[in-house]
């Protein structure tokens, strides 16, 4: 049996990897056809019928405004996977890049990226995000840009890591002694040997973003009114939490299988990819 019939033999063996991969496929499907699945406009307001309970037409009730609040947390989810797919992507590519380059590169440059990353690290998200919002205002944009920025310190520490060990291998040692160009070895084969342990990290910090964004929106930092958020969605049910707690499920739900979803699979590959950890067990 080949390498990659195995790695996909060993995956589907793994029960909450699959239930994980379902979660995720779900998570995609009910954000990228939110309009085909919503039963009614999330804007749509119907004060006769505010704060009512689940019923045949609002299947998780509604709002304090009549605003069904299943079509909201389905709209909720388009924010959610517009802010991980932008913000994870870019800080992982951002990151591999610097990482790369730290662990490949002079000392002098590897310490100066380092002293970045460090410095990066040292600000709480929240911190930041609310001297950001002190400044510019409360955006999505801003959350991704936060998002980003903490996010790449991250991946670049692991690329680091990864690309110093392969530093001193026989093959890297051999493409440089034949003349080879630093930036060919680097994108030859130091990234394909780096980049697997990355992408496992990604799945698993896409929970982390994604509860980010609505910790953020809770707060009145992120999307505002009456863009619909998990996090305003959650914000406006706390303060109607005495009255009806529907917006309150409504709202944690979605968040709790997302989070699942993405670590039951990130652990999943890393079982997969990483074979002292698939030995260990």
């Amino acid at each position: 049996m080949s390498e990659g019939k195995e790695k996909l033999m060993l995956f589907l063996s793994n029960g909450l990897g699959m239930f994980g991969l379902l979660l995720v496929i779900l998570f995609f499907v009910s954000a990228i056809f939110a309009p085909v699945f919503a039963t009614h406009d999330p804007f749509l307001l119907d004060i006769p019928q505010r704060m009512s309970g689940p019923t045949a037409d609002h299947w998780l009730g509604t709002d304090q405004l009549g605003r069904d609040t299943y079509s909201r947390v389905l709209y909720g989810g388009r924010v959610a996977l517009k802010v991980a797919a932008i913000g994870v992507s870019i800080s992982l590519f951002v990151g591999l890049m610097l990482g790369m380059l730290a662990g490949f590169g002079p000392r002098w440059l590897d310490n100066l990226l380092l002293m970045l990353f460090d410095t990066i690290r040292s600000f709480p998200t929240i911190v930041l995000a609310l001297a950001a919002v002190s400044l510019l205002g409360p955006s999505l944009e801003l959350i991704l840009t936060i998002v980003i920025v903490t996010s790449i310190p991250g991946y670049a520490r692991l690329a680091r890591t990864s690309t110093m060990a392969l530093k001193g291998t026989e093959f890297i040692v051999a493409e440089q002694s034949l003349g080879a160009h630093p930036m060919k070895i680097i994108w030859r084969h130091i990234m394909p040997n780096v980049i697997g342990p990355l992408l496992i990290l990604a799945a698993m910090d896409v929970p982390v973003v994604v509860t980010v964004e609505a910790g953020l929106s809770f707060l009145g930092l992120g999307v505002q009114p009456p863009t619909s958020s998990w996090g305003t969605i959650l914000n406006e049910g706390y303060l109607l939490i005495r009255d009806t707690p529907w917006p309150i499920i409504a709202g944690g739900i979605p968040l709790v299988l997302t989070t699942l979803g993405f670590t039951f699979l990130g652990e999943a590959l890393r079982d997969v990819f990483d074979p002292r950890l698939r030995k260990g067990r």
